[in-house]
């Protein structure tokens, strides 16, 4: 799909957001074509490594809203939760390139990543709570893991934009990399990985993450279930209405 484009070579997958036009908000099909690519990647021997990008000034925007009201996600079986899934289960290395915006779930899928590299003008916002929202990906739970809890909290509390440098000390990316250096690095580093045994990358992967991964599913469906709920929420209704109509919510009536 011309959104999602797929490219693989040297025994790398590269997996980048390819719809400029709309700052590479991801759609519902967009969503499914990832998880089938990385359900793919997992059983295909050709895949060593996977490499997760966007476009030179633009990662993602996160959910593209329109689509987002139009396609809801209704349960797991949802695309987004589908990728989501996919996500948490890759079992192959996972690098991430980060230019530009990466709002939503353009930050929380990085939380899966095994190596993240970042430009100086990447930009990182979770802004949940702003759209009467809840946490996704099992953010709540790798977040504080990672960053700690104060740092987790604003966050996701504040939903405010963050720095690379914020990322960096947050311990969300692995180095900040020029940006016209930044897909060079990052394959660089992808290669790297490919010329390491295989079996062994992935094992030691698996012993990484296994000691998290049924708390991963745990919080991740909880998260979902609280995140279907919190869409058909008034406050919810009132920020979609609010960026639709570009202009400021106004939560000040609302529980």
């Amino acid at each position: 799909m011309h959104n999602v484009e797929q490219v693989l070579e040297n025994r790398i997958l590269q997996l980048s957001f390819n719809r400029l036009e709309r700052k590479n908000a991801i759609t519902a099909e967009m969503y499914g074509a990832l998880a089938q690519a990385l359900d793919k990647a997992n059983s295909d021997p050709a895949v060593r490594v996977v490499l997760m990008t966007g476009q030179p000034g633009i990662f993602t925007s996160g959910n593209d809203i329109q689509d987002f009201l139009e396609n809801p996600p209704t349960g797991i079986q949802s695309p987004v939760f589908r990728f989501l899934d996919a996500l948490s289960h890759l079992e192959k290395p996972l690098v991430a390139a980060v230019d530009g915006l990466a709002v939503g779930v353009g930050t929380t899928l990085l939380l899966h990543c095994d190596l993240v590299y970042a430009t100086p003008e990447a930009r990182f916002q979770l802004p949940f709570v702003n759209l009467g929202l809840v946490p996704e990906a099992a953010s709540s739970l790798l977040l504080p893991q990672i960053a700690g809890y104060q740092r987790a909290a604003e966050m996701l509390l504040l939903g405010e934009v963050f720095s690379a440098e914020q990322a960096l000390t947050a311990g969300l990316v692995n180095a900040i990399v020029p940006s016209h250096q930044l897909l060079e690095h990052a394959l660089g580093i992808a290669h790297k990985l490919v010329e390491r045994p295989a079996q062994a990358l992935r094992l030691t992967k698996c012993l990484l993450k296994q000691p998290y991964l049924s708390q991963i599913e745990q919080v991740m469906q909880a998260e979902g279930e609280l995140f279907i709920r919190q869409l058909t929420s008034p406050e919810a209704k009132e920020a979609f209405a609010a960026f639709i109509e570009k202009r400021k919510p106004d939560f000040s009536k609302l529980g």
